[in-house]
């Protein structure tokens, strides 16, 4: 090492090479960045999709999902299985390990869906697929005065394929209407009439409507194919066929039994913009795709859209790109103002020269991080833009160790050059355990498991290759430019140029600093070392009872703590479930209810707090109804965070329509989403069993409790009531007439759900033909008891003669966790402000469940939500956590060839948890995973100022000093350094922890962990250090006194001062061995010993 630092030293040009290639190889990086909201990553899903129309959730479940749930059991690398089995539907979710391949699971999970025998007749082909990720990136709706559906939808489809050739786009969703079908109403009295079944229409549409080949005919001069085309794609075009003809030339044609038309199907599945009926288009991003790219296309799309057309209007809805753009422009600035700072406390306490080389390091380390970010999948979002402001003040760290004692090594005599070499050399060891330790620190989050873990990994990605690149420029490039520059040369009286005028001006600054430094080190710093040295047990008993004071504190609730940050949210979602089978229009008249009291509440709060703005709170509000006659729900996007007040927060407006709404009687649940939960719902309760009484029994006693409790609010489950359901039974003359239960449903069904007689592709969608009564002949129960049904004889008798029936509530969806039926209840806060999710399920799990689970012994608990992210995330921290750790004790052990220092190090660790509390306590902020992660990120940073004393404590052993003297002078010469590396740090990071914006604040426990912990763990390294060295140095005294019985000093038990006794019988031993000239030995020794010296 020493010789690649000599020789950039010597040859200085070749240092310019290599800052040429970063600048040139960085910006290119720079360039090929992508943006994105969050980091990418692969999702972890993979989804088997059943469609099966006609069947009851009972049905799906029992004929297929339970075999398939089954056939999954023990597969290799699969988390977990649920699914949910709804009307004529299903999925089953299959979660996938962290470390396997998505794409070999998703053979896996195809042969074992394979490997189920039979299937029922009438299902659909399964899909199975993995889930894409899906990264929304903008949204907009497609309106018009008096325009149908249908015509929307033709110009949201044309516009879908216009987007589709504008390079970047390939992910686009048209939404805001129901399927398009061809209905054959069929009319009772004409199939009586004509002595006809829905089975012998639907076949005649079956055998007619055909594009078939029948082969070809090759004749001598030319060859023909043969084929029928007689495919109809619209409903008028079918009125023709012929359903049946006879002997006597008379023929019934589709039209005279039946009314043919095109329409939508009868599921409601509908959108208003700003009360306006609009088509929705939302475009996402995949992992190749550019965010901020996307989104200037479709915007640039919209203008040029609007400009031509006056009659359809395109309108945002989202635009994701506008808040990406703010967050990074504000961390962007945090980032600049960080930066400036920390070059202001650079030029403050270093000799301007030093300072301004130490800071030239900044763009080097990052434009070496750009050239390698790309291949690390790196994009420009929140997280990675944070991970740059958490390394700016840990970047010139190293740079700051290595520039003070090359000055130091100039200011003891020696040249430039032997001073650049030697200053770099004495601190090599320290310097790079250093960034080894923060390195591995920050390396603990590629390996979390959950949502944090992923979005977290690339701030470390960001951290690591910065860090890495910073200690080549610090050992390579620095030393060769300070080795060269004016700052290691006596100053003339009279500067020559103008920069040279400038720096004169500067060391007047310089001066001051010095003088502060002096002051503090001297006044301050010094006396205080000496009376902790002298009063051991007390001063350790101080900083040990602020320790116990603070987890009091965190126990009590005086200090807050919660899972997961609540991050800012600029929509408000209120979704609207009425109990299944409730007609469309009375789900509209509550929906339209809210919407008009949403006006009130946009009117007030901009009156209040958007005066003299030529702006309205809410931006637009998108009704949405169905899919389903009972669902509806209501988006109100808000202006974007920082276009708006920080006083007004998406809770804000819920909390107010929900007191002008009042209760709404009759609803199955409302809830007012105001977003911003990460990891999930923070109260979330899974309840498992296979008796389904008892489950049902047991959510409605836990529902009740938690609808109690005025912590919670928006308690819902995910077993509502079902639709009401008429289930018929034979009369005995049924049999006797030749009929069972079979044959009767199926008429029944084929005239109330309907036969299909045929699909086909028309354009993008794809057709169904059904063939049923008209709406008219089946919107009664009475309509159901005058259906003719067809006897074996050829008799038609009404089914009320041959059946009866009841009526009773079935189930909407029957859903699984593990192969067991599983009903979830989950809430939200009432204020995340007092309560945290954490206490809310002790609360569940404590006082609400034990009850419950006594009574129905058949169930057992699983927590959902937020509790499991967080127990995933846990969970692997409390494996790889250890791991690190030991990694760093070996790290810095194999430093200090020493067991004692490094284990006193990292025993100071927990020490600093009381500036991290109390600094959370000081910004109103609870501690959550965040904050823990930046307690993590904060051990590696804080190991490195420890690195520098004991290294400097080692180094003054070894020149001979007492032990007292020795750590008091170690701590008197690396005071500047190590308090000039934390405030450095907290420089970078002081901006975001002002900052009062709110797209900020997810972000700030983890600055608050590092800031307060990193200007605690200064004062813990300067004063607590020392101290516990001399403890561990007592020990070891006291333990070889006991061994030998001998009186022993305190410098002959310490590791510094037996290796230098080793060295010398070493060289020793060499003299006796080879017989050489004495006094040449002798030099020699002294050279090696001084060399080693300097790196220890």
């Amino acid at each position: 090492m020493r010789k690649i630092i000599s020789y950039f030293i010597k040859y200085h040009m070749a240092v310019n090479v290599f800052i040429l290639a970063f600048f040139v190889f960085g910006v290119v990086g720079i360039l090929s960045l992508k943006s994105s909201f969050f980091p990418l990553n692969e999702a972890r899903n993979i989804t088997i999709s059943i469609a099966y129309p006609g069947a009851s959730p009972q049905e799906i479940e029992e004929g297929i999902v339970l075999k398939i749930e089954d056939n999954l059991k023990g597969l290799e690398g699969v988390e977990r299985v649920t699914s949910t089995s709804r009307e004529n539907s299903g999925t089953i979710n299959v979660e996938i390990e962290k470390e396997r391949n998505v794409d070999f699971m998703l053979l896996e999970v195809k042969n074992a869906v394979d490997r189920v025998p039979t299937f029922p007749t009438g299902m659909e082909p399964l899909i199975v697929a993995k889930q894409q990720p899906v990264r929304p990136t903008i949204s907009f709706a497609v309106s018009g005065k008096d325009i149908p559906l249908a015509t929307l939808k033709q110009i949201g489809r044309q516009i879908e394929n216009d987007l589709r050739a504008i390079d970047g786009i390939s992910q686009i969703s048209v939404s805001g209407y129901p399927n398009e079908e061809i209905e054959i109403a069929v009319d009772e009295n004409s199939l009586l009439a004509y002595n006809l079944s829905f089975s012998d229409v639907a076949q005649a549409v079956s055998n007619a409507n055909i594009l078939v080949t029948g082969g070809n005919i090759k004749t001598v001069t030319e060859e023909y194919l043969i084929r029928a085309n007689n495919r109809s794609y619209y409903g008028d075009e079918l009125s023709n066929i012929v359903v049946r003809g006879d002997a006597a030339g008379r023929t019934i044609r589709l039209k005279d039994v039946a009314t043919i038309r095109d329409r939508f199907s009868e599921t409601p599945n509908a959108s208003y913009f700003n009360e306006q009926l609009a088509v929705n288009i939302t475009i996402t991003s995949t992992n190749t795709e550019d965010l901020m790219g996307s989104a200037e296309n479709v915007r640039q799309y919209i203008k040029d859209f609007n400009d031509k057309y006056t009659n359809v209007q395109l309108d945002v809805i989202d635009d994701r790109s506008i808040t990406l753009t703010q967050r990074t422009e504000l961390l962007t600035e945090n980032a600049i103002v960080g930066m400036i700072l920390v070059l202001v406390f650079l030029s403050l306490f270093l000799n301007t020269r030093l300072a301004f080389w130490v800071a030239f390091g900044l763009p080097i380390a990052f434009l070496g991080m750009f050239i390698f970010a790309p291949m690390f999948n790196v994009t420009i979002n929140v997280l990675s833009l944070f991970g740059m402001i958490i390394v700016i003040g840990i970047l010139v760290d190293d740079g700051i160790v290595i520039a003070e004692n090359i000055y130091q090594h100039y200011e003891d005599g020696k040249s430039p050059v032997k001073a650049a070499l030697d200053g770099t050399i004495e601190v090599l060891p320290p310097i790079i355990s250093a960034i080894i330790t923060t390195v591995l620190a920050f390396s603990i989050f590629l390996f979390l498991d959950s949502r944090i873990g992923e979005f977290f990994s690339e701030v470390s990605v960001i951290v690591i290759l910065t860090l890495v690149v910073s200690l080549v420029e610090a050992l390579i490039i620095l030393p060769a430019h300070l080795a060269h520059s004016k700052a290691l040369h006596r100053h003339k009286k009279e500067p020559k140029t103008n920069i040279a005028k400038i720096f004169a001006e500067l060391r007047v600054i310089n001066k001051i600093g010095d003088k502060i430094m002096n002051y503090m080190r001297d006044k301050w710093y010094s006396p205080a070392l000496r009376f902790m040295l002298n009063y051991k047990i007390l001063t350790f008993a101080l900083f040990f009872m602020a320790l116990v004071l603070t987890f009091g504190s965190i126990g009590g609730g005086i200090v807050r703590t919660s899972f997961f940050p609540r991050v800012a949210s600029d929509q408000v979602s209120i979704e609207l479930t009425m109990p299944n089978g409730t007609n469309e229009k009375v789900t509209d008249s509550i929906i339209s209810l809210i919407q008009e009291k949403a006006h009130i509440v946009n009117q007030e709060l901009t009156d209040t707090y958007l005066q003299g703005m030529d702006k309205m709170l809410f931006v637009n509000m998108i009704k949405n109804l169905g899919p389903g006659s009972s669902a509806a729900s209501l988006e109100i996007n808000l202006l974007p965070g920082e276009e708006r007040p920080d006083g007004i927060r998406s809770d804000m407006v819920t909390t107010r329509l929900r007191e002008l709404v009042g209760p709404v009687i009759g609803v199955e649940s409302l809830i007012y989403g105001s977003g911003g939960n990460f990891g999930g719902s923070p109260v979330s309760v899974s309840l498992l069993g296979n008796n389904i009484a008892e489950l049902k029994a047991a959510k409605e006693e836990l529902k009740l409790a938690m609808e109690s409790n005025a912590n919670l609010k928006d308690v819902t489950d995910n077993d509502p009531a079902g639709i009401k359901e008429i289930r018929l039974q034979l009369k005995e003359n049924a049999y006797l007439l030749g009929l069972d239960l079979r044959t009767v449903m199926n008429q029944v069904r084929g005239g109330f759900f309907g036969a299909q007689a045929q699909r086909f592709q028309r354009g993008q969608d794809e057709i169904r033909v059904w063939v049923r009564y008209d709406r008219e002949n089946r919107s009664s129960i009475s309509d159901l008891d005058e259906m003719r049904i067809l006897a074996p004889s050829g008799d038609r008798i009404p089914l009320k003669e041959i059946a009866t029936y009841t009526i009773e509530r079935g189930d909407v969806a029957i859903n699984h966790l593990e192969g067991r039926r599983e009903i979830q209840v989950s809430s939200d806060l009432t204020d995340p402000e007092t309560t945290s999710g954490t206490d809310a399920m002790l609360w569940i799990r404590n006082e609400v469940l034990p009850d419950i689970l006594s009574k129905y012994p058949s169930i057992s608990p699983s927590y959902e939500g937020q509790n499991r992210e967080a127990n995933k995330l846990i969970g692997s921290l409390g494996f790889v956590g250890p791991i690190v750790l030991f990694l760093i004790f070996v790290t810095i052990a194999f430093t200090f060839r020493s067991i004692s220092q490094p284990l006193l190090l990292i025993f100071m660790v927990p020490f600093s948890l009381t500036a991290v509390a109390w600094g959370h306590w000081i910004h109103g902020f609870p501690i959550n995973v965040l904050s823990m992660l930046g307690i993590i990120a904060l051990i590696g940073i804080m190991v490195n100022d420890g690195l520098v004393l004991i290294g400097k404590f080692n180094i003054n052993l070894r020149t001979g000093m007492k032990f007292d003297d020795a750590l008091y002078e170690a701590g008197r010469s690396r005071f500047r350094a190590i308090f000039l590396t934390s405030v450095t740090t907290i420089a970078g990071l002081a901006p975001l922890l002002l900052e009062k914006s709110r797209q900020a604040q997810f972000l700030k426990p983890m600055a608050i962990s590092i800031a307060y912990g990193i200007a605690f763990a200064t004062l813990l390294t300067l004063l607590m250090l020392p101290l516990l060295l001399s403890f561990g140095n007592n020990v070891k005294v006291l333990a070889k006194r006991l061994w030998t019985g001998e009186k022993v000093t305190k410098e002959e038990v310490e590791r510094a001062i037996r290796e230098q006794q080793e060295e010398k019988e070493m060289e020793a031993d060499s003299v006796t061995l080879n017989g050489t000239d004495s006094k040449h030995v002798s030099h020699n020794g002294e050279e090696t010993s001084k060399v080693v010296e300097e790196t220890t």
